[in-house]
């Protein structure tokens, strides 16, 4: 299909990273590596020099992990970088102790060491793993991957693709990440926005497709603000999961399907595209649109499309929390650019806006602009929760809960499907609700990774 792009590289096409994968050798103990570390790739075209990426064992994105439902992840993590990190397995239901959280739920890794990670998979699914130290600064350099568990039954589809989509802020001119990490800007509005759009760390990725052939694909927004709307183009198909967790029956691709920063969709879809035609996973981007991934046809799988989808197993402890008795939570988020947050409390002081800004604060959680000592509810185990979230900004804001998954609450008290990430518009209201049924104390923050560092971070305790 024709793209037509903006910003300085769009009419550009990048050579690949995406590489083949080594094998690693695990340890005497079982324990696989994995080392963050900085690396050369060549990320833009041939006509730039290579781009500097801290990456998973020099990989963007990071290797892939898979497990069967059930298996353990055991990795032993390295720090080759000049910062502490951390990794974080998001949206994976595990052990506190493994949830990767710098200063919350174990020291930063310092450079020069390591931590070994082991948990048990209890969710089949697509999840994601990204370093948590700074990682507004270490996730746009690069430092994330996709962990995918999967079903003990796997769907009927013919194959499946892994795509994870990114974002970069480049220098034009060196073809070097941009340093800004810290800027008030990106601080204060929407987020590090990148000028640079890749899927599995290529520009137009391209994929062979057969006609009427069934894929299976599995979407990981990695980037730190930006929100993807995705449509079909020359495909057909359903929704199955969102943020790992299976749908109760598959849901048709109708529209625009909306991912927001570290949400993830898995979609099973049949490719309509004629032979020697394109089909296209296309990025809406008004006014225009270009080819996130295309699926160039050729060959035939079958004469005809096969029957829908049945809907994935479900995973275990899928329940509807008990609205009738759950202890209702409010999150009121304030401040930004164009805000009206006129003051907030930071180190146990209310300071006003500039003073706040001035030390690098331009958000708050219930008029708390930095994390708290107390929880902002201390819950006991299986304990349902209903959490009303006001968005009083003008941005949106994807909030993520640790730990636990959630389901929207409509107007009508209707359940939406189980997510750990939902991505709340300007001046919007909405209500989830959970049963706090994983011991420890869980983050719950804006995945706008700029803003958390700025104010937009609470915590939940289950005991």
């Amino acid at each position: 299909m024709t793209t037509t792009r903006r910003d300085f590289l769009r009419s550009a096409a990048a050579a690949g990273l995406g590489a083949a994968l080594p094998l690693r050798a695990l340890a005497e103990d079982g324990f696989a590596a994995l080392t963050a570390r900085a690396a050369r790739l060549q990320l833009l075209p041939d006509s730039y020099p290579p781009t500097e990426i801290w990456g998973y064992d020099s990989t963007i994105p990071g290797p892939e992990i898979r497990v069967k439902q059930g298996e353990r992840v055991r990795r032993r993590f390295a720090n080759a970088l000049p910062q502490d990190s951390s990794v974080h397995w998001h949206g994976i239901r595990i052990d506190n102790a493994m949830d990767g959280v710098a200063g919350v739920t174990q020291a930063p890794v310092a450079p020069g060491d390591s931590f070994d990670y082991d948990f048990a998979a209890p969710d089949a699914g697509t999840y994601w793993y990204h370093a948590h130290n700074r990682s507004w600064e270490q996730v746009a350099r690069g430092l994330h991957g996709p962990l995918i568990v999967e079903e003990a039954e796997a769907p009927d589809v013919d194959r499946e693709e892994v795509l994870v989509l990114d974002d970069w802020l480049l220098n034009p001119e060196s073809g070097q990440i941009d340093d800004s990490f810290d800027h008030p800007m990106m601080m204060s509005h929407g987020g590090r926005i990148g000028n640079y759009i890749t899927t599995n760390g290529r520009y137009n990725l391209s994929l062979p497709a057969r006609r009427h052939e069934r894929l299976r694909l599995r979407l990981i927004n990695a980037s730190n603000a930006r929100i993807f709307p995705l449509k079909l183009s020359g495909l057909a198909g359903w929704i199955v999961a969102l943020d790992g967790m299976p749908l109760a029956a598959p849901s048709p691709v109708e529209d625009v399907l909306v991912l927001g920063p570290a949400q993830r969709a898995d979609l099973i879809v049949d490719v309509l595209a004629q032979e020697g035609e394109d089909a296209d996973l296309v990025h809406v981007d008004d006014p225009d649109a270009f080819s996130q991934v295309v699926f160039p046809v050729s060959g035939t799988a079958s004469q005809s499309r096969r029957a829908p989808p049945a809907a994935l197993p479900p995973n275990p402890n899928m329940n509807m929390p008990d609205l009738a008795g759950a202890t209702p939570l409010r999150l009121v988020m304030s401040g930004g650019a164009m805000g009206r947050m006129q003051s907030a409390i930071l180190n146990g002081e209310r300071k006003g806006f500039r003073e706040l800004a001035a030390s690098g604060y331009f958000w708050a959680f219930n008029d708390m602009a930095d994390m708290t000592e107390t929880p902002l509810a201390d819950l006991s185990m299986g304990e349902p929760v209903r959490l009303e979230i006001v968005n009083d900004t003008v941005f949106p804001h994807a909030m993520h809960l640790h730990g636990m998954h959630f389901r929207e609450v409509s107007d009508k008290g209707e359940f939406g499907p189980l997510r750990d990430t939902i991505v709340m518009g300007g001046g919007e209201t909405r209500e989830i609700a959970f049963t706090a049924d994983n011991p420890g104390d869980w983050l719950f923050h804006c995945h706008m990774l700029s803003h958390a560092p700025s104010g937009m971070m609470t915590w939940l305790r289950v005991t």
